[in-house]
C-alpha cells in the first residue's frame, strides 16, 4: 500500500514540474518575439520640455518634435520652419510612399540654436568627446538642422522607401551611420544621390 502512494506522490511531482516548465517557455517565448522600439536619431533624443540646468527649457517652439508627427502637421514649428523645397520635396515623396503603405513620421526637422547646443552637449556627455559626439550631433555653427536643411525621417517602412525611391524628389541620406537624416539635392532625380559620407565628421561643411 506504501509503494502506491510514494508512487501517487512521484507521478503528482511529475505533472507539476511539466506544467511549471511550460509556463516558463510561454513566458521566455513572449519575451523574445516581443518587437523592438523605433530607432530614433541621436540628435533628436530631448523630449519636449527638456531641460538643461544650465540652459533652461526647450520645447517646441525651438524644435522639439511631439510623439507622432508626419511632414504634412504645419503647426509643429520643426516641420513648418523646414526649407520650402525640402518640405515640398518631402510631401511629395510621402504622398508616394503613402500607396506603398509608407508614412513619413518626423523624429527631427529644423532646431533652434539653442536647442542644437543642448543636443551636442548632451552628445558629449553621452559619448565622452566632442570628437565622439560630433560623430551624430552637429555644432549650432555647422548644423544643417539649425538652417532648416535637413529632416530626421522615423519609421523604418519610410526609411527604406526612401533609400529606394528618395533620389527621385531629390531626397538623399548624406550619412552612412544616419539612415534617418535626409537633405535635399536638387541633381539627385537626374544624377542619382551623391556619395555618401561615413558619418558628419567627414562632412567638409562640418570643418567651419
Amino acid at each position: 500500500m506504501r509503494w502506491l502512494v510514494v508512487l501517487g506522490l512521484a507521478a503528482a511531482l511529475a505533472v507539476l514540474a511539466g506544467a511549471i516548465g511550460l509556463q516558463l517557455s510561454k513566458s521566455s517565448s513572449t519575451s523574445a518575439a516581443a518587437p523592438p522600439s523605433s530607432a530614433r536619431s541621436p540628435g533628436a533624443s530631448a523630449p519636449a520640455g527638456a531641460r538643461d540646468p544650465s540652459r533652461g527649457a526647450v520645447g517646441e517652439a525651438d524644435g522639439v518634435v511631439p510623439d507622432g508627427v508626419t511632414v504634412f502637421d504645419d503647426t509643429v514649428p520643426a516641420v513648418s520652419r523646414l526649407d520650402p523645397d525640402l518640405l515640398r520635396a518631402l510631401r511629395q515623396a510621402a504622398e508616394a510612399a503613402a500607396d506603398d503603405g509608407a508614412e513619413f513620421h518626423v523624429n527631427s526637422g529644423w532646431r533652434s540654436p539653442k536647442y542644437q547646443e543642448q543636443l551636442f552637449r548632451q552628445a558629449v556627455a553621452k559619448y565622452g568627446s566632442e570628437d565622439e559626439a560630433a560623430r551624430w550631433v552637429a555644432t549650432t555653427a555647422t548644423s544643417p538642422h539649425v538652417s532648416g536643411d535637413a529632416a530626421d525621417i522615423g519609421e523604418s517602412d519610410a526609411a527604406a522607401w526612401l533609400s529606394e525611391h528618395g533620389a527621385v524628389y531629390g531626397l538623399c541620406q548624406i550619412y552612412k551611420n544616419e539612415p534617418w537624416h535626409y537633405e535635399l539635392r536638387t541633381g539627385a532625380a537626374d544624377h542619382g544621390c551623391p556619395r555618401m559620407y561615413a558619418d558628419p565628421t567627414q562632412d567638409p561643411r562640418m570643418q567651419k
